[in-house]
């Protein structure tokens, strides 16, 4: 069997990390989904086994693949995982000195367009899964209330059929509500969220995209503008690589 080719200019283990991302997508591999053996792969790969396991650890770092312990252990296809990408994404932020107002800034963009992509991908498969979680949102329990919340916002992205802003807008949702946990609409105002929640839900239902991105912008804002009333200095803090 033919070795991959490595490409010029990078180190031997970054080039084996590219040829095991490129091959777990090309075959679509499942997260959980066995890597073949360390022995197996220095055979295919033609390396020492120092640069092997470098291609590994990069990929364990970025949360690509994990690495499972003892006999009968080794990599394991770990998913596309939008809290890895963030944490990833975080320590650029962090070196970048962005704050938590351009993230604030970036979903208030990102959510209301791909809010317009829903309306016009308009799946069938999971148009009932949206409105029933606008319409279950719960009101009293603070967990519960904030994991539908959560999911409404994902299920939408999703939806959008563009996993690269699916992908982005999850992973700046995770960075975001892992700094401001606890910090949502009181119980008083739970029951306009879910009335906003159903109204996008029935907009990206009808197909209709210019009211659906309206409606998500109009509900990001108010969120945003609460925030930052209950903690304004939160606004110029830089986000941190957690």
């Amino acid at each position: 069997m033919a070795q991959p080719q490595i490409k010029r200019g990078l180190k031997v283990g970054e080039a084996v990390a590219q040829d095991i991302v490129r091959k777990i997508g090309a075959e679509g591999l499942p997260a959980g989904t066995p890597l073949p053996s360390e022995a197996q792969m220095l055979e295919e790969y033609g390396v020492g086994r120092g640069s092997l396991r470098e291609a590994l650890r990069i990929l364990e770092v970025h949360g690509l693949i994990s690495i499972k312990p003892g006999p009968g252990g080794g990599p394991i296809v770990a998913g596309v995982s939008p809290a890895a990408f963030g944490q990833m994404a975080g320590m650029y932020f962090q070196a970048g000195q962005m704050t938590f107002r351009e993230l604030m800034e970036a979903r208030l963009v990102m959510e209301p367009v791909m809010a317009r992509l829903a309306a016009e991908c308009r799946d069938p498969e999971v148009l009932s899964q949206l409105a029933a979680l606008a319409e279950g949102t719960p009101l009293e329990d603070d967990d519960e209330y904030l994991s539908h919340s959560g999911d409404f916002h994902r299920l939408v992205a999703s939806m959008s059929g563009n996993g690269m802003l699916n992908l982005f807008s999850a992973s700046l949702g995770t960075i975001f509500h892992g700094r401001v946990s606890g910090l949502f609409f009181p119980k008083t105002r739970r029951a306009k969220v879910r009335e906003a929640h159903a109204a996008v839900a029935a907009a990206i239902a009808g197909g209709d995209a210019d009211l659906a991105e309206s409606l998500m912008r109009e509900h990001m804002e108010e969120y945003a503008n609460y925030v930052k009333r209950r903690q304004p200095a939160l606004m110029n803090e830089i986000v941190g690589w957690r």
